[in-house]
């Protein structure tokens, strides 16, 4: 069987979470048997393909050129469309969301929904922005759906009229991060003592404003813990606006751009990692702390839960008390974040790319 997967995403994405499941699908798939995996992007702006063996990718990476954008991206995909019809692959894998199939027509097609947000949180997005519309059309088209949680699948039933038959689960895996136990934190100087760790984008449905609110309501924790959040960008006026309003010191709370290997420190140094964002797709950072020995205190909406199971001390996002009775319990109690440790190793094990490449592979499969 021949797949591939088009250029949408890497000519849109230098690093991000959609662009790191095609690479590690793609990687995965072409290890099996009979199955011939290639990446058609002729030019692009991932550094992640530049780690896939060149015999998987048809390429080269560009400098990003700011006010381009669009431009690139149309015409990357023209090029793609092409080169794939070339390549005369059974399935045609498509990366992101696209108006008009990229598929020839002896060809079928699958897309990837990674979550609804766009359809959820309508007022977060510009009346410009096509991701609604576009996702709405790939999905109606194609021969099969993919989506990363069940939840994200109940959602896209509930929103777009597609049928349930063509409409399938496949949880993520997700890269291990690196065991880097010696090396200091970039930053760390200014960081003093126990911390909760808070990792992404922090506005609007990402909640981080409720994580404030429920910090600064508590004595213990503002006394006991800072808070430290790994990338989203440098602490925004608004933030620190509110932090001023909630009475915050503002080194109690840090912002850090980190790597991977950064990253994994943070996890394992951290008192608890956060999440109480109102809606994921999936949300890899809880996996990524479960396997770091981080224990997990997060929402009980979304893909949260699904994802979480077991290892996770869950909270209402929409209620402050709840946030920040949640936290205090798990904070307080040697034995309960103990137990939740252990439950997220044995938890974030269930999860791989070679399961998802398995699973995928078997819905392709289906559709001859």
């Amino acid at each position: 069987m021949k797949v591939a997967f088009d250029s949408q995403i890497f000519t849109m994405q230098e690093y991000g979470g959609i662009s790191r499941y095609i690479c590690n699908l793609a990687a995965q798939l072409s290890t099996i048997d009979g199955v011939e995996t290639k990446i058609f992007s002729p030019f692009y702006i991932n550094f992640f393909l530049d780690k896939l063996p060149r015999k998987i990718v048809s390429g080269v990476r560009i400098p990003r050129i700011p006010g381009t954008g669009r431009t690139f991206h149309r015409s990357g995909l023209w090029l793609a469309r092409h080169a794939i019809a070339r390549f005369a692959p059974q399935i045609v894998h498509e990366t992101y969301y696209a108006a008009n199939p990229l598929a020839s027509r002896s060809a079928r097609t699958v897309v990837t929904v990674y979550d609804m947000i766009h359809e959820r949180f309508p007022l977060m997005f510009s009346q410009r922005d096509r991701t609604s519309r576009l996702k709405r059309a790939s999905v109606l088209r194609a021969d099969h759906v993919i989506c990363i949680s069940e939840n994200t699948r109940r959602d896209l039933l509930d929103l777009v009229p597609v049928s349930p038959d063509k409409v399938s689960v496949v949880h993520l895996g997700f890269n291990q991060l690196s065991d880097i136990r010696q090396k200091a934190l970039p930053g760390s100087s200014h960081i003093e003592g126990p911390f909760l760790l808070f990792v992404g984008e922090r506005g609007h449905y990402k909640n981080f404003k409720g994580l404030l609110q429920a910090y600064a309501s508590s004595n213990w924790l503002t006394n006991n813990f800072s808070i430290v959040c790994v990338g989203g960008g440098k602490l925004q006026g608004n933030e620190l606006e509110l932090m001023r309003e909630l009475g915050i010191s503002s080194w109690k709370v840090n912002q850090v751009n980190a790597t991977d290997d950064m990253l994994a420190e943070y996890y394992k140094k951290a008192a608890a990692f956060i999440y109480p964002s109102r809606y994921e797709g999936f949300g890899l950072p809880s996996l990524e702390a479960m396997s770091s020995g981080c224990p997990v205190v997060c929402s009980n909406t979304g893909s949260m839960p699904e994802v979480v199971g077991n290892a996770g001390a869950y909270f209402d996002p929409e209620s402050i008390d709840s946030i920040r009775e949640t936290i205090e319990h798990v904070l307080e109690s040697n034995e309960q974040r103990e137990l939740l440790v252990q439950r997220g190793f044995n938890r974030s094990a269930e999860f791989s790319w070679e399961r998802c490449a398995t699973e995928t592979l078997e819905i392709y499969r289906s559709l001859f």
